[in-house]
């Protein structure tokens, strides 16, 4: 294997990082598994598993773009200390209403809300962090894909655990060890040694850091079609994950376990992905990888959605969730090396914003179009609309290149010719 993929752990305060948000991150996806899972067992409706995600995501949206403009206006870290603590709250509370609770269905949702706004400012804040704790900028590209990496190993395993855990355990336990992992996340920030922070002199107030962040999006054509192309992918292809517990129980009619398998496979596809992009030389062309793979999420989905055995299913999701994860890897690798560093809060809230705007929404369209037509068809369509996003980004591709070709025939740099 390539020594560079692990090139951005050269920096000290980004190992720390890297380790303490990987526990945590288990645990999330644990305790994501579990909500799913609970809640599509005690009320048996596909709708209502949007609603669940619909109940985290909506309010990141609606205050992400606060959160934005706090990580650029304070100390984001300790924003994110803040955030850490406020979340293993959450996941404790959390643990409490399902174990004394046989219905807590109304809890889980009310909890799940708090828990998006809370991540309305910590992922700002998370993601703005990165680029301080990375010393040699160059490897930022690297500690983005490495992020994936942690995301989608994380993945894998999560829901593989929770799936034995909730049979062995129950779900309680998938709450409590959630509650437990930020322990460690929390120690890995204490232990970070970051420059003193000076307080920036602020000419504006923060509606007004706000609205230049939306100028500053506005302007810049590279970052506004990579945030455009994030909330279509969001609201009609991404949200087919909701209907995993469906597919393990009613198209393979299985259980707990054929539930994590399922939800493993997206993570083992996404965690391939990661490790891909993670080894791409420098001199890639992120255009045309990021269009190949939108192809290659729409071809795995067609494939997934009738496919009535269950072990030939789990290699078509993992090409889907490969170009998934692809695409949105690139997606936020091309905004991180794009962006100014004082815009870099507000840029990411925009980005939170489309994706927890589209991708909520997109799971009670996904939900209501499934309860109408069937949970199969759903996850065709959005196969075929994946293919059809990706012919858009072909189209921007062939644009970037016309741009590059002009720029080399008159020597005048062309305004974000390599990302478009």
């Amino acid at each position: 294997m390539n020594p560079d993929i692990f090139r951005a752990f050269r920096n000290r305060n980004y190992r720390f990082f890297f380790a303490g948000q990987s526990l945590s991150l288990l645990g999330t996806w644990m305790q994501k598994t579990a909500v799913s899972w609970v809640v599509y067992a005690q009320t048996q409706s596909k709708f209502m598993l949007g609603v669940s995600v619909f109940a985290t995501l909506f309010p990141s949206a609606v205050f992400s773009l606060l959160g934005g403009v706090v990580s650029d206006r304070y100390n984001r870290y300790r924003v994110l200390l803040l955030t850490q603590v406020l979340s293993m709250a959450q996941a404790l509370l959390l643990t409490l209403a399902v174990y004394f609770k046989q219905d807590a269905v109304r809890e889980i949702i009310a909890l799940s809300a708090v828990l998006g706004i809370i991540n309305a400012f910590d992922v700002p804040a998370r993601q703005a962090l990165v680029y301080d704790l990375v010393d040699d900028k160059q490897d930022i590209p690297n500690a983005v894909a490495m992020n994936s990496t942690m995301l989608n190993l994380t993945k894998l395993l999560g829901p593989a655990v929770a799936g034995f855990a909730i049979e062995h355990l129950g779900a309680v336990a998938c709450f409590g060890l959630n509650a437990l992992s930020f322990v460690a996340v929390i120690g890995s920030v204490l232990a970070l040694r970051l420059p003193a922070y000076v307080a920036k002199v602020r000419t504006k107030n923060m509606l007004g850091e706000l609205q230049e962040g939306f100028q500053y999006v506005k302007d810049m054509a590279a970052i506004r079609f990579l945030i455009i192309m994030l909330g279509i992918t969001g609201l009609l292809v991404l949200p087919f994950t909701n209907l995993m517990p469906v597919y393990a129980k009613d198209i393979f009619h299985g259980n707990a376990t054929t539930f994590g398998l399922l939800d493993g496979a997206l993570g083992l596809g996404g965690l391939v992905a990661a490790l891909y992009l993670a080894s791409l030389k420098p001199s890639t062309d992120l255009n045309k990888v990021l269009m190949t793979n939108m192809f290659v999420f729409g071809a795995g989905l067609v494939l997934f959605a009738y496919t009535p055995w269950f072990w030939l299913a789990l290699p078509f999701l993992i090409v889907g969730a490969f170009g998934m994860m692809s695409q949105t890897t690139i997606s936020i690798t091309l905004l991180q090396t794009l962006m100014l560093p004082a815009m870099r809060g507000r840029v990411i809230s925009i980005y939170v914003l489309v994706y927890t705007a589209s991708v909520p929404l997109g799971s009670l369209l996904v939900g209501a179009v499934s309860e109408r037509l069937g949970v199969q068809p759903t996850v065709l369509a959005e196969g075929v609309l994946a293919l059809l996003i990706a012919l858009l980004y072909a189209r921007n591709l062939r644009q970037v290149q016309a741009a590059n070709a002009a720029a080399h025939t008159t020597e005048t740099p062309v305004a974000e010719a390599t990302v478009a």
